[in-house]
């Protein structure tokens, strides 16, 4: 905790021992940043978050408020508390590094029969931040669900309207229906998942998975989605070969990365999924022969409800949470989730897991 430590005289304001100590145990109160003005704005008392915060050009002690930090609101709060007495409330933002926001107190206090004035600087970045994400959520699943729900009213109110005896077309409006209730289900499913695993309230228990066989079981599920668009599975994990994982987890990472390979590939095209062992990690990769993607996407893809292109997407019935979901689980195992592309050439997801010696007692 820093404090002047030699009585100031500043424009014949004198600040004895006697304060100086009440002026730290003040400071010593709180782990917020802290400064004390005197009646000039001269700082007279600080602790070290302030010093970290605003030390940029050096000490701080005896300087005044505008030369270490330039916000009109601010200046006219300790002014009021030290001319009038009065406490104020005012929002502070800094940028340098990184942009900085902060609740600020600033209130008088008495020094040795003098007026001074003390700012209590509570950071509210993380929280500011937190909120943002938050509301960006809010409005996307508001967004999200809806979509389809529009299309289900809309539907519903035609089939009303006479369309139930409509024999040629009431087939078809049932299936937009049930096809928009099922992506709003998924959506839910998705939106749920994710919360527990954000949350901490998911867990894995990992265990030797026979990773060939895994991935046979996924290709004979999605063989029907690939067949539609003519597009080739390949596995080419070496028989034999087993990865430290939950089975039940793993398996939602390769079904949500082969699915979308699938989708988003080109008529014609294949994925291929792969295995491979460097430096105690397993590797597992999702390669598909897609138009592949844009440089500036690969480091929002894994957000929630990123999307490359959004009206394919939705098109296709994705959430946009898939790859968030891996991430989440990849990092769970203890590894990671990465992605390269080439444009034209195709996609390349990879899950890196930790190598665990062998349990024979595990199936």
């Amino acid at each position: 905790m820093n404090i002047v430590e030699e009585s100031l005289t500043i424009d014949g304001l004198g600040i004895g021992s006697g304060s100086r100590e009440l002026l730290q145990r003040i400071l010593a109160t709180t782990r917020q940043c802290v400064l004390a003005m005197d009646r000039e704005t001269r700082v007279i008392g600080w602790n070290a978050a302030a010093q970290d915060i605003f030390s940029r050009n050096g000490r701080i002690a005896g300087r005044r408020l505008s030369e270490i930090v330039r916000d009109l609101d601010l200046h006219e709060a300790f002014r009021r508390a030290l001319s009038s007495g009065l406490t104020s409330e005012v929002r502070l933002e800094l940028i340098d590094t990184e942009r900085r926001k902060f609740d600020v107190h600033v209130a008088p206090i008495e020094l040795d029969g003098r007026n001074c004035a003390i700012g209590f600087f509570y950071e509210t970045t993380r929280i500011d931040r937190l909120e943002s994400v938050r509301q960006e959520f809010l409005s996307n699943i508001s967004h999200e669900l809806r979509t389809p729900l529009t299309s289900i009213l809309a539907f519903v109110e035609t089939l009303e309207d006479g369309a139930m005896e409509d024999v040629e077309n009431n087939r078809r409006f049932l299936t937009v229906i049930r096809r928009n209730a099922e992506r709003m289900s998924t959506l839910i499913a998705d939106i749920l998942e994710l919360s527990l695993i954000e949350s901490g309230k998911v867990s894995v228990d990992p265990r030797n998975v026979r990773l060939h066989e895994m991935v046979d079981e996924i290709f004979a599920s999605l063989r029907t989605k690939a067949a539609s668009r003519d597009v080739t599975l390949f596995n080419d994990v070496q028989p034999g070969t087993a990865v430290f994982a939950d089975v039940i987890r793993l398996e939602q990472m390769l079904v949500n990365l082969i699915d979308n390979a699938i989708k988003f590939n080109r008529e014609s095209g294949s994925v291929v999924v792969a295995h491979s062992r460097e430096a105690g990690r397993d590797l597992i990769t999702v390669a598909d022969s897609g138009e592949g993607i844009l440089p500036e996407h690969l480091s929002r893809i894994f957000e929630r409800f990123y999307r490359v292109d959004k009206a394919r997407s939705r098109d296709m019935g994705g959430t946009g949470l898939g790859l968030s979901i891996v991430k989440h689980l990849a990092r769970l195992h203890g590894g990671e989730v990465s992605v390269r592309s080439v444009l034209s050439e195709g996609t390349t997801f990879q899950i890196e897991l930790p190598v665990h010696a062998p349990d024979h007692s595990s199936d």
